[in-house]
């Protein structure tokens, strides 16, 4: 096994592309340590990305937040900015792991893992937000939805590094939220979660929605019936329940000792409408 860690990120491309066996990408190594202990994979290349400049900065411009792929979840949660603009998407990074780990864990790295149930996806998916690709062949941006296409496995082609996640100026009147079911408050895994965004209009009617579920389906969901749902309406308690049913309608889940297919559909419409709620709520209060 050969370690390099590149100090730029066109030597790292390179060295994945021309990598002659397995290589991965080392950021801040939550998934892939644990991966590599348990003996599910051993690459025969590591490449450390920490050490390429820009990767681990936030940056916020006129068009939103620059964030790169070894920016740790424990930065993000420091960032008054990000926390003020999308609070829902930093709930959902702050929930991976422990406080230890959030030092390290990058919201990249739970995007490539490609678990269904990653925490810091289904508010990404909610946020429209997209990922910033670089490889052998150029350039290109996609939604942040179509980087998993099935459990450990994603759309990147051999050489591409996702070089940051692209998140939108926040509109006026805009909030999102996320929240997730777990037996336990803390170290554990989601058995469903789920994410809204919306933007009201001045008279608190929503105009804009997108409602992701998580742990609910091979990949995250991004439920277009429940965000019309959501357009129209003030976020009523009959909208709500109408929105309930639609997520739980839209579920995929399976069974398996952390959860029945039956139970995972049901907290995914109670979930659903809680953080519509709190999205609406913290739309209300900007």
């Amino acid at each position: 096994m050969r370690y390099i860690r590149p100090s730029s990120l066109e030597d790292a491309i390179g060295l994945l592309n021309e990598a002659p066996g397995k290589a991965a990408i080392l950021a801040g190594g939550s998934d892939l340590l644990v991966r590599m202990k348990g003996g599910f994979t051993e690459p025969d290349l590591i490449i450390d990305i920490k050490s390429i400049d820009g990767l681990s900065r936030i940056t916020e411009g006129d068009d939103g937040f620059v964030i790169g792929a070894a920016v740790s979840c424990a930065v993000l949660g420091e960032t008054v900015g990000l926390r003020r603009a999308w609070p829902g998407v930093v709930e959902g990074a702050n929930l991976i792991g422990s406080k230890q780990v959030q030092g390290r864990c990058t919201i990249v790295g739970n995007l490539c893992n490609a678990s269904p149930a990653a925490d810091s996806v289904p508010a990404l998916v909610a946020a429209g937000a997209k990922a910033l690709i670089k490889g052998p062949a150029g350039s290109r941006t996609i939604p942040v939805e179509q980087v998993p296409v099935a459990p450990g496995r994603t759309s990147l082609a051999k050489g591409e590094i996702i070089e940051a996640i692209l998140l939108g100026k926040r509109q006026p009147n805009s909030g999102d939220a996320y929240q997730r079911f777990t037996p336990r408050t803390e170290m554990d895994i989601a058995v469903v979660s789920a994410a809204v965004n919306l933007t009201l209009d001045d008279q608190g009617v929503v105009q804009f929605a997108r409602v992701a579920l998580g742990a609910a389906a091979p990949t995250v969901l991004l439920v277009e019936a429940a965000a019309e749902i959501l357009v129209g309406s003030r976020v009523d308690e009959e909208t709500l329940e109408r929105l309930a049913e639609t997520c739980s309608a839209a579920c995929r889940p399976i069974d398996d000792k952390r959860g029945t297919i039956e139970f995972r559909k049901k907290v995914a419409g109670v979930l659903a409408k809680r953080v519509a709620l709190t999205a609406y709520q913290r739309a209300g209060q900007k």
